[in-house]
């Protein structure tokens, strides 16, 4: 049904607003559907820009699967980079991290971290308070591959006061000797 409303919006005119919704909805079916390949050449047949950027933009705010999101973020930062505004790009940059990030982890322990996707840098301090520290190593090494040369809002040196501080945290004893007693 889709490829047939796209064949008649190429015959007759139809209004921007009513193709832009039409090819999200396309594209989010395939995403949903897990097709990257197929969602790849609708946005690369959408020949104006414009629509494309404003379909891959309101389709990564839908919330999708992790998969779907770091698809979206990967194509948005390489193909509309310099169209984004800063805040958008770093946005959008520290999704496709934090999936990538999320990517790392066991299968079945990544919803317990999925709603911080697009917050790498909550989702590594969450990590280290479940004291889960071999997961740590993989998504900091993870981090430091990804960040190499990007702004994202956040760098290297945030992520190693990250983890000093919860170093620091891990050999503090709350509590006192007490004397031995006769």
């Amino acid at each position: 049904d889709y490829e047939l409303c796209e064949e008649w919006g190429h015959l007759y005119p139809v209004p921007r607003e009513d193709l832009i919704n039409l090819h999200r909805e396309h594209l989010l079916h395939l995403l949903e559907m897990g097709d990257m390949e197929k969602a790849l050449q609708l946005l690369q047949r959408i020949e104006d820009p414009g629509v494309c950027l404003a379909i891959s933009e309101q389709s990564l705010d839908q919330h999708l699967n992790l998969a779907a999101s770091h698809f979206l973020a990967d194509y948005l930062t390489a193909h509309f980079y310099a169209s984004l505004t800063t805040a958008r790009r770093n946005e959008i940059q520290a999704l496709y991290i934090g999936s990538k990030v999320l990517l790392t982890l066991p299968e079945l322990s990544r919803v317990n971290y999925v709603h911080l996707s697009s917050r790498p840098l909550l989702m590594l301090e969450q990590l280290l308070m479940n004291m889960k520290v071999d997961w740590v190593a993989v998504a900091v090494q993870t981090l430091h591959q990804l960040l190499a040369g990007q702004e994202v809002g956040f760098t290297v040196e945030d992520i190693d006061n990250l983890l000093s501080k919860y170093a620091e945290k891990a050999l503090n004893f709350p509590f006192t000797l007490k004397e031995k007693r006769s």
